[in-house]
Protein backbone atom coordinates (compact mmCIF):
# COMPACT_ATOMS: atom_id res chain seq x y z
CA UNK A 1 0.00 0.00 0.00
CA UNK A 2 1.13 4.17 -0.86
CA UNK A 3 0.16 6.72 0.82
CA UNK A 4 -1.93 9.17 -1.56
CA UNK A 5 0.01 11.46 -3.61
CA UNK A 6 -2.36 13.87 -2.94
CA UNK A 7 -1.31 17.31 -0.61
CA UNK A 8 -3.27 18.87 1.57
CA UNK A 9 -3.36 22.48 0.66
CA UNK A 10 -1.98 25.12 2.52
CA UNK A 11 -0.76 29.15 1.63
CA UNK A 12 2.99 28.44 0.66
CA UNK A 13 5.76 29.63 3.38
CA UNK A 14 9.50 29.11 2.29
CA UNK A 15 11.50 28.00 4.64
CA UNK A 16 15.65 27.60 5.46
CA UNK A 17 15.64 24.01 3.34
CA UNK A 18 13.63 26.21 0.01
CA UNK A 19 15.80 29.32 0.19
CA UNK A 20 19.52 27.93 0.99
CA UNK A 21 20.95 24.67 -1.48
CA UNK A 22 23.96 24.65 0.91
CA UNK A 23 21.56 23.92 3.92
CA UNK A 24 19.56 21.55 1.72
CA UNK A 25 21.70 19.95 0.41
CA UNK A 26 24.32 19.42 3.35
CA UNK A 27 20.85 18.02 5.78
CA UNK A 28 19.90 15.74 3.01
CA UNK A 29 23.60 14.39 3.40
CA UNK A 30 23.67 14.18 7.18
CA UNK A 31 20.06 12.79 6.67
CA UNK A 32 21.13 9.49 4.24
CA UNK A 33 24.72 8.91 5.98
CA UNK A 34 22.68 8.91 9.13
CA UNK A 35 19.90 6.49 8.31
CA UNK A 36 22.63 4.20 6.87
CA UNK A 37 24.25 4.01 9.85
CA UNK A 38 21.81 3.72 11.55
CA UNK A 39 19.97 0.98 9.94
CA UNK A 40 23.21 -0.83 10.13
CA UNK A 41 23.90 -0.44 13.86
CA UNK A 42 20.28 -1.13 14.55
CA UNK A 43 19.67 -4.17 12.36
CA UNK A 44 19.99 -6.99 15.06
CA UNK A 45 17.18 -5.42 16.74
CA UNK A 46 14.85 -5.50 13.84
CA UNK A 47 15.64 -9.26 13.68
CA UNK A 48 15.39 -9.68 17.99
CA UNK A 49 12.75 -7.62 18.05
CA UNK A 50 10.64 -9.61 15.41
CA UNK A 51 10.73 -12.59 16.81
CA UNK A 52 8.07 -10.95 19.79
CA UNK A 53 5.67 -10.67 16.89
CA UNK A 54 5.21 -14.40 16.90
CA UNK A 55 3.41 -14.85 20.44
CA UNK A 56 1.40 -13.15 22.67
CA UNK A 57 -0.91 -10.41 22.71
CA UNK A 58 2.03 -8.55 20.38
CA UNK A 59 1.30 -11.45 17.70
CA UNK A 60 0.83 -10.40 14.16
CA UNK A 61 2.37 -7.78 11.86
CA UNK A 62 5.49 -6.35 12.63
CA UNK A 63 5.14 -2.50 11.38
CA UNK A 64 2.80 -0.44 11.91
CA UNK A 65 1.60 2.09 9.29
CA UNK A 66 -0.03 5.40 9.93
CA UNK A 67 -0.54 8.17 7.15
CA UNK A 68 1.16 11.35 8.24
CA UNK A 69 1.11 14.83 6.93
CA UNK A 70 4.93 15.86 5.51
CA UNK A 71 6.28 18.81 3.86
CA UNK A 72 4.09 21.13 2.09
CA UNK A 73 1.11 18.82 3.11
CA UNK A 74 2.82 16.05 1.03
CA UNK A 75 1.01 12.67 2.87
CA UNK A 76 3.00 9.62 3.45
CA UNK A 77 3.04 6.79 5.65
CA UNK A 78 5.38 6.46 8.64
CA UNK A 79 7.08 3.43 9.85
CA UNK A 80 7.32 2.16 13.64
CA UNK A 81 7.46 -1.24 15.09
CA UNK A 82 3.95 -1.95 16.20
CA UNK A 83 3.47 -1.04 19.82
CA UNK A 84 -0.75 -1.48 19.67
CA UNK A 85 -3.31 -4.29 19.24
CA UNK A 86 -4.33 -5.06 15.31
CA UNK A 87 -7.08 -3.15 14.97
CA UNK A 88 -6.18 -0.85 17.69
CA UNK A 89 -7.70 2.26 16.51
CA UNK A 90 -11.24 0.48 15.96
CA UNK A 91 -10.95 -0.70 19.99
CA UNK A 92 -10.43 3.20 20.81
CA UNK A 93 -13.30 4.37 18.90
CA UNK A 94 -15.50 2.22 19.99
CA UNK A 95 -14.94 2.98 23.73
CA UNK A 96 -16.93 7.14 22.53
CA UNK A 97 -15.46 8.11 26.13
CA UNK A 98 -12.52 6.98 26.00
CA UNK A 99 -12.04 8.19 22.83
CA UNK A 100 -13.02 12.22 23.58
CA UNK A 101 -10.46 12.40 26.16
CA UNK A 102 -7.93 10.62 23.79
CA UNK A 103 -8.69 13.71 21.47
CA UNK A 104 -8.78 16.27 24.36
CA UNK A 105 -5.45 15.37 25.92
CA UNK A 106 -3.12 15.79 22.43
CA UNK A 107 -4.39 12.49 21.00
CA UNK A 108 -2.75 10.87 23.76
CA UNK A 109 -3.74 8.27 26.64
CA UNK A 110 -1.77 7.62 30.21
CA UNK A 111 -0.40 3.97 29.06
CA UNK A 112 -2.25 1.92 32.08
CA UNK A 113 -5.40 3.54 30.73
CA UNK A 114 -4.91 2.47 26.80
CA UNK A 115 -6.44 -0.29 25.95
CA UNK A 116 -4.39 -0.56 22.32
CA UNK A 117 -0.86 -0.53 23.83
CA UNK A 118 0.37 -4.52 24.23
CA UNK A 119 2.97 -5.15 26.66
CA UNK A 120 5.96 -4.76 23.99
CA UNK A 121 4.85 -2.05 22.98
CA UNK A 122 5.12 -0.46 26.27
CA UNK A 123 8.55 -1.39 26.10
CA UNK A 124 9.35 -0.17 22.53
CA UNK A 125 7.47 3.35 23.59
CA UNK A 126 9.55 3.43 26.71
CA UNK A 127 13.11 3.16 25.07
CA UNK A 128 11.91 4.92 22.08
CA UNK A 129 12.45 1.63 20.19
CA UNK A 130 9.44 1.90 18.11
CA UNK A 131 10.59 4.89 16.22
CA UNK A 132 13.92 3.58 14.46
CA UNK A 133 12.17 2.10 11.35
CA UNK A 134 11.11 6.03 10.75
CA UNK A 135 15.38 5.94 9.49
CA UNK A 136 13.55 4.07 6.39
CA UNK A 137 11.40 7.21 5.93
CA UNK A 138 14.49 9.17 5.94
CA UNK A 139 16.06 7.21 3.35
CA UNK A 140 12.90 7.66 1.28
CA UNK A 141 13.25 11.91 1.64
CA UNK A 142 9.79 11.67 3.14
CA UNK A 143 11.55 12.51 6.99
CA UNK A 144 14.25 14.25 7.84
CA UNK A 145 17.03 12.91 11.28
CA UNK A 146 15.54 16.44 12.50
CA UNK A 147 12.76 18.04 12.44
CA UNK A 148 9.18 19.01 13.75
CA UNK A 149 6.74 15.33 14.54
CA UNK A 150 4.80 13.95 11.61
CA UNK A 151 0.90 14.83 12.56
CA UNK A 152 -2.03 13.60 11.58
CA UNK A 153 -4.32 15.33 9.33
CA UNK A 154 -6.45 15.98 12.38
CA UNK A 155 -3.71 17.89 14.58
CA UNK A 156 -2.84 20.02 11.76
CA UNK A 157 -6.40 22.72 13.27
CA UNK A 158 -3.85 23.10 16.26
CA UNK A 159 -1.77 24.96 14.65
CA UNK A 160 -4.31 27.51 13.05
CA UNK A 161 -3.10 30.52 10.61
CA UNK A 162 0.58 29.17 10.79
CA UNK A 163 0.01 25.42 9.51
CA UNK A 164 1.58 27.04 6.28
CA UNK A 165 4.69 27.52 8.34
CA UNK A 166 4.91 24.09 10.21
CA UNK A 167 4.85 22.37 7.09
CA UNK A 168 7.23 24.14 5.19
CA UNK A 169 10.08 21.85 6.65
CA UNK A 170 10.52 17.91 6.55
CA UNK A 171 9.05 16.38 9.79
CA UNK A 172 11.76 14.90 11.60
CA UNK A 173 12.49 11.18 13.55
CA UNK A 174 13.68 14.12 16.51
CA UNK A 175 12.78 17.68 16.99
CA UNK A 176 12.70 20.49 19.33
CA UNK A 177 9.69 19.14 20.95
CA UNK A 178 11.50 15.83 21.75
CA UNK A 179 14.34 17.15 23.63
CA UNK A 180 12.12 19.80 25.12
CA UNK A 181 9.40 17.64 26.58
CA UNK A 182 7.80 15.20 24.10
CA UNK A 183 4.87 13.84 25.68
CA UNK A 184 4.79 16.12 28.42
CA UNK A 185 4.51 18.98 26.50
CA UNK A 186 0.92 19.17 24.73
CA UNK A 187 -1.19 22.13 22.48
CA UNK A 188 -1.11 24.87 22.33
CA UNK A 189 2.49 25.06 23.80
CA UNK A 190 3.66 22.31 21.13
CA UNK A 191 2.50 24.91 18.33
CA UNK A 192 5.17 27.45 19.90
CA UNK A 193 8.46 24.84 20.27
CA UNK A 194 7.85 23.02 16.81
CA UNK A 195 7.69 26.61 14.93
CA UNK A 196 10.61 27.84 17.25
CA UNK A 197 12.87 25.12 14.65
CA UNK A 198 11.39 26.56 11.56
CA UNK A 199 12.11 30.07 12.36
CA UNK A 200 16.12 28.86 13.54
CA UNK A 201 17.14 26.24 11.76
CA UNK A 202 20.74 25.42 10.87
CA UNK A 203 23.08 22.66 10.81
CA UNK A 204 24.37 23.80 14.52
CA UNK A 205 20.15 23.12 16.14
CA UNK A 206 20.06 20.28 14.51
CA UNK A 207 23.38 18.84 15.82
CA UNK A 208 22.51 19.89 18.88
CA UNK A 209 18.87 18.60 18.82
CA UNK A 210 20.60 15.21 17.99
CA UNK A 211 22.77 15.27 20.90
CA UNK A 212 20.29 16.07 23.36
CA UNK A 213 17.99 12.97 21.43
CA UNK A 214 20.84 10.86 22.91
CA UNK A 215 20.96 11.61 25.99
CA UNK A 216 16.94 12.12 26.38
CA UNK A 217 16.56 8.53 25.26
CA UNK A 218 19.07 7.59 27.98
CA UNK A 219 17.29 8.75 30.69
CA UNK A 220 13.51 7.78 29.11
CA UNK A 221 12.23 11.47 29.53
CA UNK A 222 8.79 11.89 28.29
CA UNK A 223 8.20 8.29 26.44
CA UNK A 224 4.99 6.95 26.67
Amino acid sequence: MFASNHSVEYTSFQSLEDTSKLYAITKRTMDIVGAIIGLILTSPLFFIISIFYLFGDSKGPIFFKQIRVGKNGKKFYIYKFRSMLVKAEEKLKADKELYQKYVENNYKLEPHEDPRITNLGRFLRKTSLDEIPQLINVLKGEMSLVGPRPVVEEELKEYGMKVSKFLSVKPGITGYWQVSGRSNVGYPERVGIELYYVYNQSIKFDLKILLKTILIVLTKKGAY
